[in-house]
């Protein structure tokens, strides 16, 4: 049974129930408590700390989850600390490195495995359309202004419908490497005056019209370039460990 778009079970009780298994995808658990019951492989997965508080046994971790993070991915350090047009450059430079390093791993799995999904989570190759989404979002429409629809290929988050679209893996490479140099383009004329100007557009529909400085939008981008790396970091490891490759 899959309940979507349901306020049904808020203020629920459950006691003495079986939810093995259960998936809980974009929901507010704001609130929730566990208590007395068995949470053997507990996994929570939030986009850049915006899970919240967690607290296990009257013990904060949130902090903890945090600076572990922080340690292992230091590029999310260096993105919270950039402020001038020349931090951006260098953020950029931090992140098409790592990028490049992450496809290479993809790239010695075969061409089925990179299109893979890990617990449904988003495939390599999917991750690569949703950041063409992201630049065409905030660079190519909020930073440029271009009214141009949105490439199929883009694949928004996913709480906006999307149809559903197979390309190859090679399709998506070079659609990424051009919004990629859309992207250069832009940090790479910026100066300091023009992270403080503020754009205004329309996304998309879902989202109406909304204005936002041109410091905020690439930060939005350089984000969802560090945090999806993470994520495809993880499940090409997991894809790794299953026998499709070397982990290295």
């Amino acid at each position: 049974m899959e309940y979507v778009h349901t306020r049904e079970f808020r203020g629920a009780v459950f006691r003495q129930s079986d939810l093995t298994g259960a998936i809980f995808r974009e929901c507010d658990l704001t609130g929730v408590r566990i208590a007395g019951s068995q949470v053997a492989d507990l996994r929570i997965t939030g986009f850049d700390g915006e899970t919240g508080t967690v607290v296990v046994d009257d013990v904060d971790v949130t902090a903890y989850v945090a600076a572990e993070l922080d340690r292992r991915h230091p590029e999310r350090v260096q993105s919270r600390d950039v402020r001038t047009a020349d931090d951006h450059r260098r953020m950029l430079d931090t992140v098409e490195r790592l990028w490049t390093q992450t496809r290479e791993r993809a790239e010695r799995l075969p061409e089925a495995v990179r299109h893979e999904r890990v617990d449904d989570e988003w495939s390599f190759a999917e991750t690569l359309r949703h950041l063409v989404f992201a630049v065409d979002t905030w660079v190519g429409r909020m930073i440029l202004g271009e009214t141009a629809s949105y490439h199929r290929l883009g694949l928004p988050p996913t709480d906006v419908a999307a149809t559903e679209i197979e390309a190859s893996y090679d399709e998506v490479v070079r659609l990424y490497a051009d919004r990629g140099a859309k992207l250069r383009g832009v940090v790479e004329a910026l100066t300091d005056d023009d992270l403080d100007q503020v754009r205004t557009g329309e996304l998309i529909p879902e989202w109406g019209v909304e204005s936002h400085s041109v410091a905020h939008c690439l930060r939005v981008v350089l984000r969802e370039h560090v945090e999806h790396r993470r994520f495809a970091e993880r499940d090409l490891a997991r894809l790794a460990a299953s026998g499709h490759a070397p982990a290295e």
